[in-house]
């Protein structure tokens, strides 16, 4: 499994960027997928994860609403839509695979990153 994020950069509040995924390695329609963050001084977050089958999405309350994750499996891309940007949004995100997971649930499991994340900065 290999993962490589890329899309970051610096926004101006309220600002629009949309980050991207890319899967290496494994067929991607088997593992669920999820957003993380990590600001400085800050544990990592779990802002989305998006199931196996794309029926299944979560938002962490800080970005519901603003972020849009979704999954093109054939491409193994795994993208992440982010508006109304704000300071607080400022992290390294990195896109990671549920690896371990019970049958019957979705983005309950083991998550795994090999990237390097991709930084955003928000900031006017």
């Amino acid at each position: 499994l290999q993962i490589v994020e890329s899309g970051g950069g610096l926004v101006q509040p309220g600002g629009s960027l949309n980050l991207s995924c890319a899967v290496f390695g494994v067929a991607l329609k088997y593992y669920g997928m999820a957003w993380f963050r990590q600001a400085p001084g800050k544990e990592r977050e779990r802002v989305s994860c998006i199931g196996r089958g794309s029926d299944f999405r979560h938002y962490a309350d800080s970005v519901k609403g603003r972020f849009t994750i979704s999954r093109d499996n054939v491409k193994a891309m795994v993208y992440l839509q982010m508006s109304n940007l704000q300071p607080d949004d400022t992290a390294v995100y990195y896109c990671a695979a549920e690896v371990q997971y019970r049958a019957g649930t979705e983005c309950e499991g083991t998550f795994e990153t090999s990237g390097q994340g991709t930084q955003v900065i928000v900031s006017s």
